[in-house]
């Protein structure tokens, strides 16, 4: 596991400046994964992202898109969104409040059926 800083090892200053990063951006995905039982956050000509889209649309998942720039702009605000999920890359696929992953582990939990049974509440 690797391993995070936690609260007591960050000065007030340096907590409060990480936990106002970009707050705009993180409320739009928190309140996305709040009302939508499938979440992708992703970026526009990313590959991984296109490919757990597919993914998901050939399973016949519905699923909410959160886009958040490209490769060219907006790279705070996806960073901020890594802060806050723990996850490093795009896509961030949640499903039912839970990060599931990127596009590998999505089509993974496609294919042994974990993800339609997060979905339907009985994982």
């Amino acid at each position: 596991m690797r391993p995070d800083l936690q609260s007591p090892d960050l000065t007030p200053e340096a907590a409060a400046a990480a936990a106002s990063f970009h707050t705009d951006v993180v409320t739009r995905v928190r309140e996305a994964i709040a009302s939508s039982p499938v979440v992708v956050v992703g970026m526009a000509w990313n590959p991984p992202v296109k490919q757990a889209r597919k993914a998901l649309d050939e399973a016949g998942i519905p699923y909410h898109y959160v886009e958040i720039g490209n490769y060219t702009n907006q790279w705070r605000q996806r960073l901020a969104i890594k802060l806050w999920s723990g996850w490093p890359t795009f896509p961030q696929v949640f499903v039912r409040g839970v990060l599931v992953g990127g596009a590998d582990l999505t089509r993974q939990a496609i294919a042994d059926g974990s993800l339609r049974q997060r979905l339907d509440g009985t994982a």
